[in-house]
């Protein structure tokens, strides 16, 4: 008897339990919303889920770098079109003075407006974003190009950036660069061999040269014809057809056939393909200027030879200009695809994880009758007296 009853207080009182639990786990979905509360609601939704907000939150940090990235190199190309905005500017004055109409004070001031250019484009090479130099490669920390000035004017631009770029994961396997290496961009990289402009009577040597852009060859008479890259720094002997004339302050080589030399003085010694912006502007200015002396008619020629060079640094600007275009394009297009699968990611999640609100209420009633009669039905079971057993 004693054994019977306790059978059945503790089936009811676990069918109660089983209906409560259940009932309490509807009203929580009710609640909240949400039919995963925890793992044990479903285990193998609730893993779906966990790995569907991990790679949502993944693709959330793919797209948030591809707007940094886009945003820095949309920075730089602005920063590019300002520069090529000052080169335009340049050529206009350069070809006005090689139109043979200004005369030396006119052609001191095209000197003036050419350094003033020159000042603003080192200063946009120069550029910082959020503390983080655009034109250095991976070193963002430090100035791409260091400055020497002498009397106050720019004489030497100098990359000291890094060579390699910075790349930043973008999409999964997939990197993109972000900061430009700024001596891929503001200087050529075709060379050709040197060119020499003047009368000393040098030639270009049999050797290859490694100067770059334009240096001026200095030739003198000491009782043997010399020569000197460096502004008289070191001087070397003519030698023969491919004498090495090395600049003992860069260690550039520049080969020189000499057999030909049959004065004195400068010439300038341009190596087409090798051109950089800064290097191109210093050597206009001064010619400009004219501080070495040169006649008119040499002023002239070399004014006639230095465009070329203009252009060719405006190719090059061009073409890194199209390169950015091309991949802020690319990557908004990427960004757009990843946008598309993020969605996808969170509607999937979401579907897992809500709760059909309709479905619950109908099964929360269902309980909740099934509790009412298990109730009634406990109380009659524990309303049984003695007299029920006779």
């Amino acid at each position: 008897m004693s054994g019977s009853l306790n059978n059945i207080y503790n089936n009811v009182s676990f069918a109660l339990y089983l209906h409560t639990n259940a009932m309490a786990k509807l009203q929580e979905q009710i609640s909240t919303g949400s039919r995963i509360n925890r793992v044990s609601d479903d285990p193998a939704a609730a893993y779906r889920v966990l790995g569907l907000n991990s790679n949502e939150k993944s693709l959330g940090n793919y797209i948030n770098n591809l707007s940094e990235v886009a945003s820095i190199l949309e920075f730089s190309s602005t920063i590019l079109n300002n520069i090529t905005s000052g080169l335009v500017e340049m050529q206009i004055r350069l070809t006005q003075i090689t139109s043979g109409i200004y005369d030396e004070a006119a052609r001191k001031r095209t000197a003036e407006g050419i350094d003033d250019i020159l000042e603003q484009i080192v200063s946009l090479a120069n550029t910082q974003r959020m503390n983080q130099y655009l034109f250095g490669g991976s070193d963002t920390d430090s100035a791409p190009y260091m400055i020497e000035r002498t009397n106050g004017k720019i004489t030497k631009v100098t990359y000291q950036g890094s060579l390699e770029s910075r790349d930043i994961e973008v999409a999964p396997g997939l990197e993109s660069s972000a900061f430009y290496i700024g001596d891929n961009i503001f200087r050529s990289n075709d060379r050709s061999d040197p060119i020499f402009i003047g009368d000393t009577g040098a030639k270009t040597g049999t050797g290859t040269s490694s100067v770059r852009g334009g240096v001026w060859l200095t030739v003198r008479d000491s009782g043997g014809y010399e020569l000197s890259i460096d502004d008289g720094a070191t001087w070397i002997a003519a030698g023969g057809v491919n004498t090495a004339v090395t600049n003992s302050l860069t260690g550039e080589v520049l080969y020189v056939d000499t057999t030909g030399i049959t004065s004195t003085g400068v010439d300038l010694v341009s190596v087409p393909g090798t051109y950089d912006i800064f290097n191109t502007l210093i050597i206009i200015r001064d010619v400009l200027e004219n501080e070495k002396g040169f006649s008119e008619a040499q002023v002239r020629e070399l004014l006639n030879n230095l465009p070329s060079s203009v252009e060719e640094i405006s190719k090059v600007l061009v073409q890194a200009q199209v390169s950015i275009g091309s991949k802020i394009g690319f990557l908004d297009g990427l960004k757009y695809s990843l946008k598309g699968l993020k969605y996808d990611t969170e509607d999937e999640a979401t579907r897992l994880q809500e709760a059909d609100i309709a479905q619950i209420v109908i099964d929360l009633s269902r309980r909740e009758v099934l509790y009412q009669m298990s109730l009634a039905v406990a109380a009659r079971l524990m309303s049984m007296s003695l007299l029920d057993f006779i």
